[in-house]
């Protein structure tokens, strides 16, 4: 078998159905799909055990966690190599034709991905499947995670699979018990090891502002602890030196990111002591610029400036995404 895809499911009864029928109406077909229910209690997991399909298995566990959920499906795959989708997300029909050509053009990558696009939400209903490039896309080849994270969008985890055997290795792959940046661990711990393969067309919808996704939740003015342990792993020597510079330049972009939170609640205090410790990153104008909102800049201006950035990203990667469409294959 190709691929196992793990779908984890917590109260998403009103997008389950379209999402597994985004799964089940793939090209390649030699798949398995495993929805692995984390405790729901809306009827969603009713829902997936009612849809005939001999490819789709329900497996039920009490509620631990989306991390605990994914490594439960990593645990029961039978694949060569393990996709993810949220339980609000949906796979382009040639999603998987798409990381069947990563693979083939990058065969020492461990990690394959696809372009997303953001769709904002519709209460459960999804859009005919948007059209893709006609000709095969561009396939990149990344060996500096980190410094390509910084660039723009890369490694999505609805938009991933995963070679089982490596995943095998690294289990519990993703860490039991957090829900941010539980991915982002994952996707940069096997960056370290291998190059990740992506390909440069939009075969994942990504649905914003769900209630109770974890993108509206608050973000805590606190380093998350996939970053914490990158750091661990750069200063023990787990890394080339290479990665080690490139590991702590990141972690130190996110403290600049950090800062600028602070100046939008507020805390200014706490922002300088973020800015200082994002250090490593003094050469490039994204420190000073925060130096100066932290000195000059009232609150709510560095936050509608925020918004309106998160704004023009989302319209730039719609956009994007149209711009690289073609007939539908």
């Amino acid at each position: 078998m190709k691929f196992s895809i793990v779908i984890p499911l917590y109260n998403k009864a009103p997008y389950i159905a379209n999402t597994v029928a985004s799964v089940l109406a793939q090209s390649v077909t030699d798949f398995e799909l495993i929805v692995v229910d984390d405790g729901s209690t809306d009827g969603g997991a009713e829902l997936v055990e009612a849809m005939p399909d001999v490819r789709l298995r329900l497996v039920r566990q009490p509620n631990a966690g989306v991390a605990a959920a994914r490594n439960h499906g990593i645990a029961l795959a039978q694949g060569e190599w393990v996709a993810f989708l949220d339980a609000d997300d949906w796979h382009h029909p040639q999603h998987l034709a798409s990381l069947l050509l990563a693979q083939a053009t990058c065969p020492d990558a461990d990690t394959v991905a696809a372009d997303f696009v953001p769709v904002a939400d519709t209460e459960g209903r999804w859009p005919m499947p948007w059209p893709i490039p006609p000709e095969p896309p561009e396939v990149e080849r990344i060996t500096d995670l980190p410094l390509r994270w910084m660039r723009g969008p890369s490694v999505f985890t609805s938009a991933v699979a995963v070679r089982r055997t490596r995943l095998l290795q690294m289990q519990p792959c993703f860490p039991p018990g957090e829900s941010q940046g539980e991915d982002l661990d994952l996707w940069f711990r096997l960056a370290e090891q291998a190059p990740v393969a992506l390909v440069h067309a939009p075969m994942v919808a990504y649905r914003v502002a769900v209630q109770g996704s974890l993108s509206d939740q608050h973000v805590p003015l606190t380093l998350p602890p996939a970053l914490k342990r990158m750091r661990e792993r750069a200063l023990s020597g787990g890394m080339s030196e290479a990665q080690r510079q490139s590991a702590l330049w990141f972690i130190a972009q996110c403290q600049v990111s950090l800062a600028r939170q602070a100046v939008i609640e507020g805390k200014r205090l706490q922002g300088w002591r973020w800015l200082l410790r994002g250090r490593r990153a003094i050469s490039g104008k994204r420190w000073w610029l925060t130096g100066a909102m932290l000195l000059l800049c009232p609150s709510r201006l560095v936050r509608n400036w925020q918004r309106w950035r998160e704004r023009r990203a989302f319209h730039a990667l719609s956009a994007h995404a149209g711009t690289n469409s073609g007939a539908l294959s």
